[in-house]
């Protein structure tokens, strides 16, 4: 069985996550994708809800088997990746696949799905914006923020690469325009 997917790509603190989620409570149709990566599990995290957590030896394993539609060491050491499987699983129930994915990897999906994919890159306001989000959700080391901005650095030059640029600069006018884009490309044959 295959499906639509809606890729929503950007710098770690634009607010994809969020307006992902606001999107899995709104359109009953999509189902997010669980991830899986070698990453630390947060305080506030739940396996298999938020990400599969696996261990580096594990996730590359899975890599030697196959088992990934993409796969992105995005920081150094630290791997993320969507399997096969769970796409699958997600369109056995009649739901369209939604990601909240870095941006390579949503690159990756994108050049695999083509037409049956839709990626939206979330930009923030600026890198400035970015800090403060980072720094105040108080989840990371300032190394890791610092990545994390440098990263960000980087990912923006792809914006053009993507279907849509979002930018998320108001979070509700964000969440209300993600939505029509989406319920716009899933009502096409």
């Amino acid at each position: 069985m295959t499906g639509k997917l809606l890729i929503f790509s950007a710098p770690s603190g634009a607010g994809k996550t969020t307006i992902v989620k606001y999107l899995c409570e709104h359109i009953p149709d999509i189902q997010f994708s669980v991830s899986a990566t070698t990453r630390e599990k947060r305080p506030n995290e739940t396996e298999g809800k938020d990400y599969y957590f696996l261990s580096k030896e594990e996730f590359l394993h899975r890599v030697a088997k196959k088992q990934f539609v993409e796969f992105e060491e995005v920081y150094n050491g630290t791997y993320y990746g969507t399997l096969r499987s769970e796409i699958d699983r997600i369109w056995e129930t009649g739901k369209q696949v939604i990601f909240d994915l870095d941006v390579q990897g949503g690159l990756r999906l994108k050049k695999k799905f083509g037409e049956s994919a839709l990626a939206i890159f979330v930009k923030p306001p600026s890198i400035e914006v970015l800090v403060d989000r980072l720094t105040s959700r108080a989840t990371e080391s300032s190394q890791k923020i610092s990545e994390r901005i440098l990263k960000a650095g980087q990912e923006l030059q792809f914006e053009k690469d993507f279907d849509k640029v979002l930018l998320n600069d108001n979070l509700e006018w964000a969440c209300e325009t993600a939505k029509s884009w989406v319920l716009e490309f899933l009502s096409k044959p």
